[in-house]
């Protein structure tokens, strides 16, 4: 397709997406709403896995690498296993809890590919959220490491969920060994499924501001529209700047550093690497320069991850002499960067473009995107709108707002999830005729690029790891001692934020003692850094409400006053 090298962004959508191209789009009534849909894309996951195989490496962990192939084959032994020996079935839960291991990948292909709803768990979660999430999503079967054994060991003993333990050399009672169970398996085809793709595929869990994590359920469609999106924008980025997106001379490669529980790592680093051919580079754990050995010894080309990890990565760069210049793209998710970070990423690397975008759980990590020169001259903007999504700006009243106006973003469209799990009270509440009430303040300028200034919901995000104050304000009211409790945002210079909170009670607090306590509790990044005993009951509206504003504003001052 030859096409002039001026066009806008909205005519290369056009020309990319015009009927009998690659990315087609056509617009079909999906759950009684009409949608557009990518007419190549594979129907479901499964579809997805089969088109990939190849002798191509894929999955890289410490010293072990498994082909496509080799992916795909293992995958359908434990297929079969969940089939056979679990009587694993279509629309049944399989739970998920681990660290970045191959066996996460493993697990997540063979239960969507048998139709059953792949739950990512939280592997920070302790034994009381890991208790309500298996209970709430009613998982058959659990994939668990060691460290999640230990917290599942705590967990109600009459929770029905059958455990397959995974790098565990003793893995007691409640679980049964992954490898002992795959002994006597050898080669199958992926068990038969009748697959469709309004099917749900994952829950996957994200933090509110009250209460326990919600279930985020997506189809298949849902997961897939995210990935073509992406696919799409990329290209249509290239034809609107007149340049050819060149093969790669050898094969591209990603470096996974952010949990795969999290959709920016399950979506944009691992699941887009199926269509790719693009080697996956799995970490134990994040450190910055063992990520730049890896970049170096890996031939990395692509790196995403929320702004701390992105900032540790710009700071290492600097410091290093490794050579990183095969890093062709660093992009970000979970939480947004500082300007400034923005052009140190163009300024640290040898060809490496900053990229970044604004999307939820809820919509399977896509909504807008922004990337390269565009991205440098606007490096406060998440980009514009993705072609297969619309979005809106309400005031209070539910009025469209008009450029630059503030007011709470709304968004629709084919990879909104359909969902809560079990909370028809919130969706109720949070749909209209299609629209997803997403609680941020934003505007949009008059070019449509997204700008995210605020955010309705009572909600901190920690490095990429959304929190709910509601459920840490709730752990410190079981205190014995605390009386009262405040949680709230501080700004933090490498995580974006903190979690902070004041509390007011018996004489004697003492914020370690309370950390300590709240390890039992929560998962650690939830434990509040800042913690501030007050001698006076918390301030109160005349309604009630603790004034939370004014809690968090004397500690952020506080906080600055210390730093100079």
């Amino acid at each position: 397709m030859t096409t002039p090298p001026t066009l806008t962004r909205a005519q290369a959508l056009a020309a990319l997406t015009a009927r009998g191209e690659p990315y087609a789009l056509e617009t079909q009534q999906i759950r009684g709403r009409p949608q557009k849909v990518f007419v190549n894309a594979p129907a479901t996951l499964r579809d997805l896995y089969d088109a990939s195989v190849s002798d191509k490496d894929f999955l890289v962990f410490q010293d072990e690498r498994l082909t496509f192939a080799e992916t795909h084959r293992q995958a359908d032994r434990i297929a079969h296993l969940l089939v056979t020996r679990f009587g694993v079935g279509k629309g049944d839960r399989v739970a998920i809890a681990m660290r970045n291991y191959p066996e996460w990948v493993l697990a997540f292909q063979a239960a969507t590919s048998i139709g059953a709803v792949a739950v990512a768990m939280n592997a920070h979660w302790q034994p009381e959220e890991m208790d309500y999430g298996l209970k709430d999503c009613g998982a058959k079967v659990m994939f668990a490491d060691r460290e999640r054994l230990e917290r599942f060991a705590h967990c109600d003993p009459a929770i029905a969920t059958r455990v397959i333990s995974v790098r565990v050399a003793d893995p007691g009672e409640r679980a049964e060994d992954l490898q002992a169970l795959l002994a006597d398996i050898g080669d199958v085809p992926t068990p038969a499924a009748a697959i469709h793709p309004e099917d749900d595929a994952i829950i996957f869990y994200t933090s509110g501001s009250t209460g326990f994590p919600k279930g985020v359920v997506s189809s298949h469609r849902n997961v897939i529209t995210a990935l073509f999106s992406w696919e799409l924008d990329v290209r249509a980025g290239a034809l609107a700047a007149g340049v050819e997106i060149p093969e790669p001379a050898e094969q591209p490669a990603t470096l996974l550093g952010v949990p795969l529980f999290h959709a920016t790592g399950s979506h944009a680093v691992y699941l887009q690497s199926y269509r790719t051919q693009r080697r996956l580079v799995s970490m134990f754990k994040w450190d910055p320069e063992h990520a730049a050995e890896l970049i170096e010894r890996e031939r990395i080309t692509s790196f995403t991850g929320p702004a701390a990890m992105t900032g540790d990565l710009v700071r290492v760069a600097r410091q290093t002499q490794r050579d990183l210049s095969t890093l062709a793209a660093v992009g970000g998710g979970g939480a947004p960067r500082a300007p400034e970070q923005v052009k140190q990423i163009e300024a640290s690397f040898v060809k490496a473009l900053p990229g970044t975008g604004w999307g939820m759980t809820e919509t399977n990590a896509i909504g807008t995107g922004i990337g390269g020169l565009d991205y440098l001259a606007r490096p406060a903007s998440s980009g514009r709108c993705s072609a297969v999504m619309e979005l809106c700006v309400l005031d209070e009243q539910g009025k469209v707002l008009g450029p630059n106006e503030r007011g709470e973003l709304l968004i629709r469209g084919t990879a909104l999830f359909r969902g809560y799990w079990n909370r028809d009270d919130l969706n109720a509440t949070l749909f209209e005729d299609g629209w997803f009430r997403t609680g941020d303040v934003a505007y949009l300028d008059d070019e449509g690029y997204l700008f995210i200034v605020d955010r309705i919901k009572d909600l901190i995000i920690r490095g990429g790891e959304n929190i709910g104050c509601g459920q840490v304000e709730a752990a410190l009211l079981t205190h014995p001692h605390i009386h009262e409790a405040a949680v709230y945002a501080v700004p933090d210079e490498r995580l974006g934020e903190e979690v902070g909170a004041t509390v007011h009670g018996d004489p004697g607090l003492d914020p370690d003692e309370i950390r300590d306590y709240l390890g039992a509790h929560l998962a650690k990044f939830e434990i509040p850094r800042f913690i501030r005993v007050a001698s006076e009951p918390l301030p109160r509206t005349a309604s009630g409400k603790i004034l939370k504003r004014e809690l968090r504003d004397a500690v952020a001052a506080e906080l600055a006053t210390a730093a100079h």
